[in-house]
């Protein structure tokens, strides 16, 4: 079986966002045992797979990333879009623009700390689509 779903995400401010809830909601029921694939259509924004419970990891890694990639700096030459478009666009390289995990017993089987996040980069990033490809059996 291979089905695939797309939506959009509601829009998020910028910052570290765990969505796990939300994706599996939109995709249903999953197979007994597979693998789940999910992919965002968007150049300044990315997805991980991190820590679920402590939001303070959420801002250290808003920090981290900006000090990394900081605005402003006058190397940029892709800046028509505001100062916070090319450093969305290398930290969305950085974290990735797509996920793997395991499907097992019916579920994303992802460790007991762990969450998907939405890691929007940009200030006022709006609405992300997302693809999410499902390939199992059972």
């Amino acid at each position: 079986m291979i089905l695939q779903i797309e939506f959009s995400l509601p829009e998020f401010n910028r910052g570290y966002h765990i969505i796990t809830s939300l994706v599996e909601k939109r995709i249903g029921k999953l197979p007994e045992k597979g693998i789940f694939h999910l992919f965002i259509k968007h150049s300044s924004a990315g997805l991980t797979i991190n820590e679920n419970a402590d939001p303070s990891v959420r801002k250290d890694f808003e920090s981290v990333l900006n000090s990394l990639v900081p605005e402003n700096q006058s190397f940029y030459t892709h800046t028509s879009e505001g100062s916070d478009d090319m450093p969305s666009h290398i930290k969305a390289t950085l974290c990735g623009s797509s996920l793997s995990i395991p499907i097992t017993n019916h579920r994303l089987n992802l460790g007991i700390w762990q969450g998907i996040y939405l890691c929007e980069f940009r200030h006022y990033g709006g609405s992300r689509n997302l693809v999410a490809t499902i390939f199992g059996d059972g």
